[in-house]
């Protein structure tokens, strides 16, 4: 077992909450793409720090680029 020696991680934000933004608009892929690897997967809320509402917004929004061909599905 793996102990963190006093130090808490730190707290990740949503970015979409700190912005006040209410939806996620799939035409924005410039933005979608920082939640996406290098491989072309979505990101999980523990490392993006999304909130849980945002982030099904997220993965909504990238699912419909994808199908309108904005963002890609993989790299190669």
């Amino acid at each position: 077992m793996r102990r963190d020696r006093g130090r808490k991680p730190k707290k990740k934000i949503c970015s979409f909450c700190v912005d006040k933004i209410d939806s996620i608009d799939y035409k924005q892929y410039d933005k979608l793409k920082r939640f996406l690897t290098e491989r072309g997967k979505v990101l999980p809320r523990r490392i993006s720090g999304n909130c849980a509402r945002h982030q099904r917004q997220l993965t909504r929004a990238i699912k419909r680029a994808r199908i309108m061909a904005l963002l890609p599905y993989t790299t190669e």
